[in-house]
Formats: structure tokens, sequence, C-alpha cells
């Protein structure tokens, strides 16, 4: 069976560490990102390839771009991401919004971008968004986490746009929900570790047809609402 070239972004913990782990154990070519790779200790125990990135940074995603410049990817995993609870409607700053926006929904996009290159030459041409089912404008009944509900939607639509203009050539771009995951933002009660929410994503990920582009899944391949 053929390897599969991926590119993971926020590798150095939680879920982009444990897609890392388990496509580095299955024999894939992996380039790890993080902000700090000489902080990244579990990472480095890895047969990864590691590089340093911030999504929310332009030089540095212009940088990662000119390193790897020339070499394939199949599967770019945009994983990176900031969220939190944050301000209740009423007290949010623009700063916080922005700064969100930038990391959860530019980000992904700009590197993608960056890397098109690199997914042309590849053999899948497969573009994976985290997302999140906080990103679903119709199940939002609750409110909270407003920024970050608003930055996975914004991400949705980048992701719907690419999936629309690259089929032609063969792309495959979707949005997918991990679940809710024991991660630093998830906390200790959510019911998925990070191992189990990757397990499930990368069956669907291994899945994944050209009638599949622009589609919002969750981590076992159902149908998440917009």
């Amino acid at each position: 069976m053929q390897k599969d070239a991926y590119l993971v972004t926020g590798a150095n913990r939680g879920i982009g560490l444990a897609f890392a782990q388990q496509l580095c154990n299955r024999g894939d070519r992996v380039i790890a990102t993080c902000r700090q790779p000489e902080k990244a200790r579990e990472l480095a125990k890895l047969p990864a390839r590691v590089e340093r990135l911030d999504v929310g940074d332009e030089k540095s995603i212009a940088a990662l771009a000119g390193r790897i410049v020339g070499e394939p990817l199949d599967v770019l995993i945009n994983n990176a991401g900031i969220g939190e609870a944050g301000a209740q409607f009423g007290r949010l700053s623009m700063r916080d919004l922005e700064e969100t926006f930038r990391v959860n929904a530019a980000g992904p996009v700009a590197l993608a971008q960056a890397l098109l290159s690199n997914l042309r030459a590849g053999r899948r041409r497969v573009i994976v968004n985290l997302s999140s089912g906080l990103g679903s404008i119709s199940e939002n009944e609750s409110g909270g986490w407003i920024a970050y509900r608003a930055s996975k939607a914004a991400l949705n639509q980048l992701t719907r746009a690419a999936a629309a203009e690259l089929k032609r050539e063969g792309f495959v771009c979707i949005a997918i929900s991990p679940g809710w995951v024991r991660t630093d933002m998830g906390g200790p009660g959510a019911p998925l570790s990070p191992d189990e929410s990757v397990v499930a994503m990368l069956e669907v990920i291994d899945e994944l047809k050209p009638s599949d582009t622009g589609r919002f899944l969750d981590h076992r391949g159902k149908e998440v609402p917009w």
C-alpha cells in the first residue's frame, strides 16, 4: 500500500500530536508543525519532520512554504487553533475577535494557499480543516464561545469556497469536527481522548472521495448541520 505525505499543524499536543503519532505509527510520511519545536518533547520522539509554524503569522507561513518548496503533499490537516469561552455578548473586544479569526480561519486558508503547489504535486490533494460542532450556526441555541464559534463558522465557509474552486483540479476539501475531546480546551470531562477522536477521523479521511468535497462532517463521518 502506497504511503501518503501529511502535513499536520499544531502537532505539539492534543489532537495534533495524536495525528502525528498515529500517522507515523502506520508508516506515513509526516511533517509536523508547531510554534515552538524546541519545547515539543513528545513530538521529538517521533520519526516525523518537525517544522516551526505560527499559523497566525503570514511571514511564518511563507517561511515554511519556502522550506518545503517542491515537496509533494497528499493531505494537509489544519489542526492548529485557539479557543476559550471568552466574553459574553456586549463585552466582546475587537482585538479578541480579530485574533481568533486570524488563527482559526484566516491562518488555515493562508497555509492551504501557500502549499497549493505541494498539494497539486501530491497523489490525493486533500485539505482537512479541523472545525467544531460549535461552528454550526443552526445548532447554536445557547450562545457562549462567541469568537470561537464565529471563527469556525468562517472556516466552514472558507472550506466550501476552496472546495468549489478547486473541485475541477480533483481536490477534496472538508471541514471536520473532532467531537468533544479531552484537551486543554475540551477539559477533563470530555468523553473522547485525542487518540479515540483521531482514530475515527483518520478512518473518515482515508475513505474520502471527490464527491465528499465541501462537506462538514463529525469525527465518524456523519453530516454536521451548517
